[in-house]
């Protein structure tokens, strides 16, 4: 995923020396996201708070009867879901937007990508109060369980990393690719269950949400760890490391393979 030689080792060796930049860019998206805000980063606590009350009082006739603590259960699906679906939108045009950058010095193409995914993954992290917040009030139960969910997280990170690389990529010579993810991650929304309980669905349904949705194997490990207070079984603990390593590989060998062609398009 680079232009230096030795494989693996050149990537790691290229990825440290630029490290520094990664992190001012990281820094940058994050300033540029609360620039001219009053609260600042207090909205990375009010906004999904917001979005979780709204939420709730909608879908709470429909669900909170067949689901104890309807809010957290919600929250702990949006919160993830939320981040997944901005970090990939953002990641998308993150080679086209630095373009100017790219045409007047050597910089690694990906750099863009993974910092802006980076930038998206403190927003979420901030989020965490929120949901500290909401099971407060709520008087959920806190277990030592909570302290595995960094692990779920940095799966989902990874997913996210690699699901952008490749849109990013695509989006270089497919412009199309914004738009139709757009009405991707709409029905990817309602087909993860954020909001409902999994069992409500059909039970083909169900299979396919269980075996070919990869935000149910986040979502449920998380809700095991958190909600719930167990520990994620052995399937999808599996498929959620599957998931995130397969689509890294997927996302940085599509992204490798194209990015010198970018100069032409970009």
């Amino acid at each position: 995923m680079n232009q230096t030689k030795g494989g693996l080792k050149g990537f790691i060796q290229e990825f440290w020396k630029y490290r520094d930049l990664l992190k001012l860019m990281v820094m940058k998206d994050i300033k540029l996201k609360y620039r001219r805000s009053f609260l600042g980063y207090v909205w990375s606590i009010l906004n999904p708070l917001m979005i979780m009350v709204i939420m709730t009082m909608v879908f709470s006739t429909m669900f909170a009867r067949n689901i104890e603590n309807f809010p957290v259960y919600l929250f702990c699906g949006q919160l993830l879901f939320n981040f997944m679906n901005s970090s990939t939108h953002e990641a998308i045009n993150s080679v086209n937007y630095n373009a100017p950058l790219l045409k007047k010095t050597y910089v690694p193409k990906y750099i863009f990508t993974v910092a802006t995914v980076t930038s998206s993954a403190v927003d979420l992290i901030f989020s965490l109060g929120a949901l500290a917040i909401v099971m407060l009030v709520t008087r959920a139960e806190f277990t030592w369980y909570i302290l595995l969910a960094p692990f779920v997280l940095l799966q989902l990170y990874l997913f996210c990393v690699g699901l952008g690389l490749f849109l990013a990529q695509a989006n270089v010579f497919f412009r199309d690719t914004q738009f139709i993810y757009n009405a991707v991650t709409t029905a990817w929304m309602y087909l993860t269950p954020i909001f409902y309980p999994l069992e409500s669905l059909p039970e083909w349904l169900i299979w396919v949400v269980k075996h070919c949705n990869p935000m149910y194997f986040y979502v449920g490990q998380f809700r095991d760890l958190v909600y719930t207070g167990t520990m994620p079984g052995p399937v999808i603990l599996t498929a959620g490391w599957a998931a995130a390593l397969g689509m890294l590989l997927v996302g940085a060998w599509s992204f490798s393979r194209n990015q010198d062609k970018f100069i032409l398009y970009i």
